[in-house]
């Protein structure tokens, strides 16, 4: 990934570019998968993890990323398919792996929409199967 689509991305999100943000998001980018705030600092070693954190916060708070939690007690996070926002219609299934502890994306498989009450709004969606990937199954 090129700075420069980084930092355009990051203009368009309204988000202050600063060189830990590029490092951040192009990580995120360049993932193939979800990434948690330990893989983060694992990828950048020269950044601090409250650094990151922060860096996430920010980015979430501007949708340009979302989280998911997928029960294993660490957050993961997901740079958003589209360029303009996530929304719940772009929310995704997971899918975590039960023996190696890895998170995958099922972009092709949508989380399911709930009809939610009068009054109820939703704003994410993290729906979740756990079990076993097909590089454990062959293991």
């Amino acid at each position: 990934m090129d700075n420069r689509k980084c930092t355009d991305r990051l203009d368009r999100k309204g988000i202050r570019v600063t060189p830990i943000r590029i490092l951040v998001l192009d990580a995120l980018m360049k993932a193939s998968g979800t990434m948690s705030l330990a893989d983060l600092e694992t990828e950048l070693e020269t950044v601090d993890k409250s650094s990151i954190f922060r860096t996430l916060e920010i980015f979430e708070k501007h949708h340009l990323v979302h989280s998911i939690d997928d029960g294993t007690g660490s957050v993961k996070f997901e740079v958003c398919e589209s360029e303009d926002d996530c929304s719940i219609a772009d929310m995704h299934t997971h899918f975590y792996c039960e023996i190696c502890h890895k998170t995958f994306c099922l972009k092709d498989i949508s989380a399911p929409l709930v009809d939610l009450p009068e009054g109820f709004s939703a704003r994410s969606v993290n729906y979740i199967i756990k079990g076993v990937c097909p590089s454990c199954a062959r293991g």
